[in-house]
């Protein structure tokens, strides 16, 4: 969190919608997505300080530490209930010397320590483990647990679950809200603070903490990789200004195969997540420790500018996936393509869609070599094999960005925690909260729907560049079974209300177009419409008029 609630919860509005604001992060002033080590996915509550200490051991020992992982983060497994005094109790037979002596030995080996707790009043091992974790949770003592775990035991990191606030029906919002109040007040103003809530807990999450779970738990299964991925393909909008979509640990050194390891790192990395390795670091093959410690997909990952990137191009179950590097609208973008499917598939790449014309280099990322300059094509050819990936840097002139997709906008009312924040958002309950979701009819199959109806829940492009500025042809394909408006915004103005939309049909796409003036540099282009639902949106084009 880093001391930033105060000042984020009365700026976050202007920040979201500032056409300025990109242009300040043309140099990083904010924290890169951590990098470090977790105790849970290997050992669940089987901790003891010889294993964390072990593990803080080997960062050091295997060069892990020294390519960015510092972070030593205790999970669940460390606590023996509350004494009279509300102060949680240690289990000593696990931490002897107490959880201060742990955090010191990470500290004096140059590393940092990370600590656990949940919202409600159970941790989540409380749910396998029984009994156990039973009123350790933060609830009701918020400020002297934090207090403890950071000013006392000196703790860097603070990963807070969610499974006793839902067994108490808490009120997400409010609750984590109060967690970021009591860190506030901790003498240690450098606390990175994650919420654990496994799927996108709302917007408001921005406004509190540095990283947020969008997803369930990983586990060893290609699937539940693949899941994450496509998942995550929408929420690359709130992604931003030092705050990250968490998409869980890494399971790489579990027992995956390289080419499912090569997928897993390079699209962590492409989505600024933080790179949080969960297996045994003893027991890892090299080839693990080889993808860890790629320093071409950490500079992906770790990039000054901090941004997810969104789906460019789609080929069946291949996903181009591209992001800015070092500086937005610069010569580098990263780019992953991935094959998430289970053949063979060979894909043809293209320039245009990359952001690029005329003659490009490419950097492959895992071979550590240029491929090589291409001259005279818009596209390269790449054939991957199933669950694998490719990563690249390429290196060009750009072109500005034409389309734009439904999936890459930011809802500002956009939840995915069910029945919850109705009373926040001041709507009617039987109105649900919008959402992405997946048709093979819609551009690069997914759209974003359930929009309108309430004066929060509107649709934003934040980053809309113009080179020069002027008038273009906005076309926005949309689709709605009745008749529907929606206003179209440019850097808070409006600029047209768009009548009696009606496309025939919730998934039969239609096109309409009106004109707008952009800004010379960035831009904020927003749908809406308070009063009633507003179509569905695939994606907007943007062509300038000579």
């Amino acid at each position: 969190m880093n001391n930033r609630f105060t000042i984020v919860a009365i700026c976050a509005s202007l920040l979201l919608t500032c056409s300025c604001c990109a242009d300040k992060q043309q140099a990083r002033d904010f924290d890169p997505p951590i990098m470090g080590w977790s105790s849970w996915n290997y050992f669940k509550t089987n901790i003891s300080e010889e294993v964390i200490c072990g593990q803080a051991d080997a960062l050091i020992s295997t060069g892990l530490a020294d390519a960015g992982y510092i972070y030593v983060n205790i999970d669940d497994g460390f606590t023996d209930g509350r004494g009279e005094d509300g102060r949680i109790r240690i289990d000593t037979t696990k931490f002897p010397n107490g959880m201060k002596a742990v955090a010191d030995y990470i500290h004096s080996i140059g590393l940092k320590a990370g600590m656990y707790s949940d919202a409600g009043d159970n941790t989540c091992a409380s749910l396998n483990v029984k009994p156990y974790g039973l009123g350790v949770g933060l609830y009701g003592h918020e400020v002297q647990d934090c207090k403890m775990m950071f000013d006392e035991w000196g703790y860097d990191f603070f990963k807070v679950d969610n499974c006793g606030g839902r067994h108490l029906d808490l009120n997400e919002q409010e609750q984590f809200t109060k967690i970021a109040e009591a860190l506030a007040q901790c003498d240690n103003k450098h606390i990175n603070f994650n919420v654990c809530r496994w799927v996108f807990p709302g917007t408001w999450v921005r406004e509190i903490a540095d990283s947020w779970r969008t997803t369930h738990d990983i586990w060893v299964d290609w699937g539940s990789v693949k899941t994450i991925i496509k998942e995550n393909m929408y929420t690359v909008a709130y992604c931003g200004d030092g705050h990250y979509n968490d998409l869980d640990m890494l399971e790489i050194g579990m027992g995956f195969p390289p080419e499912v390891e090569r997928t897993h790192m390079a699209c962590w990395c492409i989505q600024s997540s933080p790179l949080v390795v969960g297996c045994d670091l003893y027991k890892m093959p090299d080839y693990s420790i080889e993808f860890l410690k790629n320093a071409d997909l950490i500079a992906m990952d770790q990039d000054r500018l901090g941004i997810a990137a969104p789906v460019v191009q789609k080929d069946g179950e291949v996903y181009v996936f591209a992001k800015d590097m070092e500086r937005f609208y610069g010569p580098k973008r990263a780019v992953v393509v991935s094959n998430l499917g289970d053949a063979p598939a060979t894909i043809d790449v293209s320039l245009q869609a990359l952001g690029f014309e005329g003659a490009v280099k490419v950097y492959d990322c895992f071979s550590h070599s240029d491929r090589e300059e291409l001259c005279g094509s818009d596209y390269f050819t790449l054939e991957i094999a199933p669950h694998d990936s490719e990563a690249l840097f390429v290196t060009g002139k750009r072109i500005e960005k034409s389309v734009y997709q439904g999936e890459e906008a930011f809802l500002n009312a956009y939840t995915e925690i069910n029945d919850q924040d109705y009373e926040a958002y001041r709507r009617p309950y039987e109105i649900p909260s919008p959402r992405y979701w997946e048709s093979p009819t819609a551009d690069l199959g997914l759209y974003a729907t359930l929009l309108g109806g309430w004066e929060e829940n509107w649709l934003e492009w934040q980053r809309v560049y113009s080179m020069d500025g002027g008038d273009y042809a906005m076309t926005v394909r949309y689709a709605c079974a009745d008749s529907r408006d929606m206003t179209i915004s440019v850097n808070g103005e409006d600029v047209q209300c768009l009548t009696g939309l009606n496309s025939g049909g919730d998934l039969d796409w239609q096109e309409v177009t009106a004109k707008v003036t952009l800004n010379k540099g960035w831009n904020a282009v927003r749908l809406s419409n308070p009063a009633a639902p507003m179509p569905s949106i695939d994606y907007m084009t943007l062509k300038k008029f000579e």
